[in-house]
């Protein structure tokens, strides 16, 4: 499958729901924690692993990344970190803008690599198909700690930030999402 790469790094990237099934047990201030230190080793590891392979984490990062100097993985955990540390004092948002991030992205670029068949304006190389299914999947997911309008907004502009920023999307979804679903439930 020509896509098989991708989908599978997709599949990695939503399993960061995780952090939101296990919020309730360790808290915010532990998830933020969490999240710095997994950067910080990830970073290490990949650092290390450029000079010498490691056995088991060389191909799981071969897997996560797109190439060698990509650090998406270590945005996406500095990305959760900061939606606890910004809108952990509401930890519904908090959960949310992470759901959003982290099924909805994936979601989209799966839908979008496979059956992604008419581009987005002024961006060609997502498409229609990949931002519906990130609403979709992140409405979702959101509903999941929101009410259906605060889960229908964050998607969207989640959606919208996923297509159109031009810079790291594991930092910019959760936190732009975070901040508007925020701004909306006042």
């Amino acid at each position: 499958m020509k896509h098989k790469q991708e989908i599978l790094r997709q599949t990695i990237h939503a399993t960061g729901i995780i952090f939101v099934i296990i919020q309730p047990w360790l808290g915010v201030q532990n998830l933020i924690l969490l999240g710095i230190l997994a950067a910080f080793i990830g970073e290490i590891i990949r650092q290390y692993d450029l000079k010498r392979p490691i056995p088991l984490f060389s191909q799981l990062l071969r897997t996560c990344r797109r190439d060698t100097n990509e650090r998406g993985f270590i945005y996406y955990f500095i990305g959760l970190a900061l939606s606890y540390a910004l809108f952990g004092a509401n930890v519904p948002i908090a959960n949310a803008a992470i759901l959003i991030l982290t099924i909805g992205d994936a979601a989209s670029t799966i839908v979008g690599k496979l059956y992604g068949k008419h581009p987005l304006p002024y961006k060609p190389d997502k498409t229609f198909e990949g931002s519906i299914a990130f609403i979709i999947i992140g409405f979702m997911g959101a509903l999941t700690q929101v009410n259906p309008i605060i889960a229908f907004i964050g998607a969207f502009i989640g959606s919208l930030v996923e297509a159109y920023t031009p810079v790291e999307d594991n930092i910019t979804i959760p936190l732009i999402v975070g901040f508007t679903m925020y701004i909306s439930s006042i």
